[in-house]
């Protein structure tokens, strides 16, 4: 599953930084999490660094998106990838 914060949010700005997919980002009131960029820092570390540094434990686990570990994985995968470059062939 992806992380969300919860409206406990205090805007302390410590999450953002943490974040090894830029799933983070200031939303209009809290911050938010861009669900399909989370991995739950699958990947990356073995906890998930945002809930780690959360000075009053408002990320939890996001209900609405339900992902596997593995799933999860595979999207860490497609993010870390190289990036093909498309060119344009002129005739």
């Amino acid at each position: 599953m992806a992380l969300f914060i919860t409206d406990e949010c205090i805007n302390c700005d410590v999450c953002e930084p943490e974040c090894p997919n830029d799933a983070i980002y200031q939303g209009e009131l809290i911050y938010e999490i861009d669900w399909k960029l989370c991995t739950e820092c699958i990947g990356h570390f073995e906890t998930s660094q945002c809930v780690e540094v959360c000075p009053v434990d408002c990320i939890p686990v996001d209900p609405d998106h339900v992902e596997t570990e593995a799933q999860l994985l595979l999207k860490y995968q497609h993010l870390v990838a190289p990036k093909e470059v498309e060119t344009n062939h002129m005739p």
